[in-house]
């Protein structure tokens, strides 16, 4: 049945680059893709080895609000990682954390119906946006400053006024930028004076050099959220967790049950054991300093520099001189290495001269990409 005037889905993002997947995969050895940040590395043995034992317990509805192994897990994980300490009643498990993020201002708006605006850094995840949108809430972008990080003076106090919620991302995607606990304190207070939620996406803080986490800043008004699928893998698995003000995450815990949102047994297993377990997560974040640093350095002789932050999943890259744009850069990339990354404006118009390299792929098939494009400019006029 055809719409009549309701929401129309927009097309999802990454399908834009169908067109510069074919012709990178065209060249000899096939693409490597580095536009979206799917790991590719090995599921870790501690958490294959717990789905399979909890599989024959998975006769029964698993709890919504997360097993209480998982979030004794959870909260163990944030101590040791930020030295924060969380009751594990103050831990909800969800279907992933894009789910939460697209589903976290609806669930929101309920509670709160008289703000309608959801606050998104404007450069970043697009399901911050498309949240608000499904929420039939105002989307809007908060400008960024010269370190990528949200420019909370640029607010107008008429959209504070309306914000339901407000979105950080630190590490940051797609800029690898990094917050410290000073910064998250500045934000924190600031929505506090204005009663606006914060909500912390923080599902890369394994991979910056200096872990902090909104927590720190106390838990009024505040949640964070988490995953496994960048720490341990385990993207397939749809798992993860938000932790933070007790009121509000007993209200999202409530809610969600009546949504029949729930992570399965074994998933929850899963999890449970990968978040209890540090070594494999050592083993995974050299890894990506290991492509960052081959890559970042790699491509600066073809005109390509990263000005994004430290952290380690990312490149945040553009020309040198800034005169092409990102679809330029992508299909130079595409066309002459088999490299596909992903334009800038796909996370907001203000990204549009950079590209977005995700170090998900084995070095080996890095160096095919670097080699080739080595060899295209090799033959290049002068």
């Amino acid at each position: 049945m055809a719409a009549t005037g309701g929401f129309v889905p927009p097309p999802y993002p990454y399908e834009r680059l169908d067109a510069l997947k074919r012709l990178a995969d065209s060249l000899p050895g096939g693409v490597v893709d580095c536009s979206i940040g799917t790991p590719c590395d090995p599921v870790p043995e501690v958490a294959t080895r717990a789905a399979i034992d909890a599989l024959a317990a998975s006769n029964g509805y698993p709890p919504s609000a997360g097993s209480a192994a998982l979030r004794d897990a959870a909260a163990g994980w944030i101590r040791r990682r930020f030295d924060v300490t969380v009751e594990s009643a103050h831990v909800g498990a969800c279907v992933g954390t894009k789910e939460l993020v697209a589903s976290l201002p609806h669930l929101l708006h309920l509670r709160a119906p008289a703000r309608d605006t959801v606050l998104y850094p404007a450069i970043s995840y697009p399901s911050y946006d498309m949240g608000a949108v499904l929420a039939g809430c105002r989307a809007v972008p908060v400008p960024l400053d010269a370190r990528w990080h949200l420019d909370i003076d640029a607010i107008s106090d008429a959209d504070a006024a309306r914000a339901l919620v407000l979105w950080i991302n630190e590490p940051g995607n797609p800029s690898a930028s990094t917050a410290d606990d000073a910064y998250f304190a500045r934000v924190v207070a600031w929505a506090r004076d204005r009663g606006i939620v914060v909500a912390s996406d923080e599902c890369y803080a394994e991979f910056s050099p200096h872990p902090a986490t909104i927590l720190s800043s106390g838990f009024d008004g505040v949640l964070a959220m988490h995953s496994v699928s960048k720490r341990s893998n385990l993207a397939g698995m749809r798992v993860g967790f938000y932790a933070g003000d007790p009121d509000l995450v007993t209200y999202l815990v409530e809610t969600r049950k009546h949504a029949g949102l729930m992570a399965p047994t074994m998933v929850q297993a899963a999890a449970a054991a990968a978040l209890g377990d540090d070594a494999h997560v050592d083993v995974q974040r050299e890894r990506y300093i290991e492509r960052r640093d081959l890559m970042r350095d790699a491509l600066a002789p073809h005109g390509l520099v990263h000005d994004g932050g430290d952290a380690a999943f990312y490149l945040w890259m553009r020309t040198a001189d800034g005169a092409d744009d990102g679809w330029e850069i992508a299909a130079r990339l595409a066309h002459e290495a088999g490299l596909l990354v992903s334009p800038g404006d796909l996370y907001g118009a203000l990204g549009a001269d950079h590209v977005r390299i995700a170090l998900v792929q084995p070095r080996e098939r890095l160096e095919l990409a670097l080699d080739r494009l080595g060899r295209a400019a090799s033959v290049k006029p002068d």
